[in-house]
């Protein structure tokens, strides 16, 4: 079994618990705007790498890892390589987590709720980024409704699964009270959250969009600043640096 791979990150601190190996794979169908990693856009681009390969590269770092993260692009769009990494890694004694937006989650797909459920049973920790709780915002800054991560929150809470859920803080986009409420009041409607992350937008992938030729829509839209992450942080009960 092969997937599609764009980079391995072996001493991840941010992307789930403890230090961590991460995989960013290939593929992704939301275009986000400050998307950070554009080049993992396209689902032939990349590396491909075989469950072997990606195993052993793993056991080279056993000793100080905690566990191993998915995330991308949108890992769970090589689902059925996920279910079969997570088990063989959970078999070799780590933890496993998956970074995803919940993208290819649909309620009235009885075939993808069951592979989603053969995931759940072997990943610990889920990273669910819900970048905007009002849909029409939302499309106009992923290019895709909300409605399939919202009910991939509910869906892996109803499962019990662990869930981290990540907010980028973008001014001008959603970073006002309303909005800010709204998502907070939509987390706390899920039992499972172990964790909120507020991760500030920042601009350090212009370059990236200039060398691939893709326009940068977001060059007007400065970064937070601490007031504004502070009011962010007050609303959504995030205490501490994150």
């Amino acid at each position: 079994m092969k997937a599609r791979v764009h980079s391995i990150e072996t001493f991840g601190t941010v992307d789930g618990p403890g230090i961590r190996y991460v995989a960013f794979m290939q593929g992704c169908d939301f275009r986000c705007r400050y998307c950070h990693n554009p080049d993992t856009w396209n689902c032939h681009g990349g590396e491909e790498m075989s469950l072997d390969q990606i195993l052993e590269d793993v056991q080279k770092y056993k000793r100080y890892i905690q566990g191993v993260t998915l995330s991308g692009g949108e890992p769970l769009l090589q689902l059925e390589f996920v279910i079969e990494l997570f088990t063989r890694l959970k078999n070799m004694g780590f933890d496993t987590c998956v970074d995803t937006s919940g993208q290819v989650f649909d309620n009235n797909d009885e075939k993808i709720k069951k592979d989603i459920d053969k995931m759940f049973k072997v990943c610990d920790y889920i990273l669910l980024d819900i970048k905007h709780i009002d849909d029409d915002k939302h499309k106009w800054l992923t290019g895709k409704s909300n409605k399939c991560v919202l009910d991939f929150a509910k869906y892996a809470d109803s499962k019990k699964k662990t869930l981290w859920l990540r907010y980028v803080l973008v001014p001008g986009v959603n970073d006002d009270e309303d909005s800010l409420r709204k998502w907070k009041a939509f987390a706390d409607s899920l039992k499972n959250v172990e964790k909120i992350e507020l991760l500030p937008y920042h601009k350090m992938a212009i370059t990236k969009y200039e060398k691939l030729g893709i326009k940068y829509t977001l060059t007007d839209t400065n970064e937070p600043t601490k007031e504004q992450i502070d009011f962010a942080k007050k609303i959504l009960e995030i205490k501490g640096e994150e």
